[in-house]
């Protein structure tokens, strides 16, 4: 079995998350883990690579990933990296 090290790549900031995605009572910090260490969940190659810019640019970041319940949530770190924001998508 192999494991792998994952790293964080940038600062989260204060990390906060809606009313929405807080409803469904679900650990979001496997999410967060995800999203701090750079695996970008289901994002189109345009859009990781935007992430990638973003790192050494200092543009925002996003992710989005698919809960096991069939919903889909975003994750957004801030451009000064200040804050990083959970929502469900419908929230955006």
């Amino acid at each position: 079995m192999a494991y792998h090290i994952v790293k964080p790549r940038f600062p989260l900031g204060q990390t906060v998350a809606t009313p929405g995605v807080l409803a469904l009572g679900i650990d979001l910090n496997c999410y967060l883990l995800r999203h701090h260490c750079g695996d970008w969940g289901n994002l189109g190659k345009e859009d990781k690579q935007a992430n990638q810019d973003a790192l050494e640019h200092g543009d925002r970041i996003f992710s989005s990933y698919i809960l096991p319940s069939g919903h889909k949530i975003f994750i957004i770190t801030e451009w000064d990296r200040s804050s990083t924001c959970v929502m469900l998508s419908e929230e955006y």
